[in-house]
């Protein structure tokens, strides 16, 4: 059979794309991950602060990876990432995973 309808993709470029987002974050920057419960009816949630970069796409695509990865939902508040839940050590593990080692 022919390959009438076949593409094929070239993949490399997508990654080389998505390490170059990666490289933009100041990954020297202090990180901390601290858990809250103050002021949010009495549930607990976890505060990622210091990811130095104030590019919000980059840090919503950062939030999407991590809301997956712990399977909570999460939000952006003034380049901080609010996630649902006592998430300190899941988010740490990511955050390792995805370079940065400033924790």
């Amino acid at each position: 059979m022919g390959k009438k309808n076949w593409i094929e993709f070239d993949n490399q470029e997508k990654k080389s794309e998505e390490t170059l987002k990666l490289d933009t974050f100041t990954k020297r920057s202090k990180i901390i991950i601290s858990k809250q419960k103050k002021g949010k009816k009495g549930k607990t949630i976890t505060l990622i602060k210091g990811l130095g970069t104030e590019d919000e796409i980059l840090l919503k695509e950062l939030l999407k990876k991590i809301k997956v990865f712990c399977g909570t939902g999460g939000i952006l508040i003034d380049s901080n990432i609010q996630l649902q839940g006592d998430m300190v050590l899941k988010s740490i593990e990511f955050l390792r995973k995805e370079g940065f080692h400033n924790l």
